[in-house]
């Protein structure tokens, strides 16, 4: 099974950046989205970005991230900007192909003065 797994996480002061990238172990065949989801303390995991034919945003995050793929090298990111101690949270790199749906394992990211 392919695996997928996240790194770039860290900790940042409010107002800043980061890169998030998630890699896969293999090619994702009949794949249908790729997207980063969300979970922070005591809330549930939520959707951040999706994409597909177009690229998706929550509310929350429209205009400060941006996610794209490269194909050729199996990879997913995640560019956060302007960065808000509301962004703190794991964040999970998810795929689906017709077949199933694949979770990282999260990386965290704090946003703290």
């Amino acid at each position: 099974q392919v695996q997928l797994t996240e790194i770039g996480g860290g900790l940042v002061q409010p107002g800043g950046s980061l890169t998030l990238s998630c890699g896969a172990s293999g090619t994702l065949y009949n794949l249908l989205r790729m997207a980063w989801y969300r979970q922070a303390p005591g809330k549930q995991r939520e959707l951040v970005a999706a994409l597909t034919a177009v690229a998706i945003y929550a509310d929350a995050v429209k205009g400060r991230f941006t996610a794209s793929r490269d194909n050729a090298k199996n990879t997913m990111y995640l560019q956060m900007n302007a960065l808000k101690p509301e962004d703190t949270a794991v964040y999970y790199c998810n795929a689906v192909t017709a077949t199933e749906t694949i979770w990282g394992r999260g990386t965290q990211v704090t946003v703290s003065s």
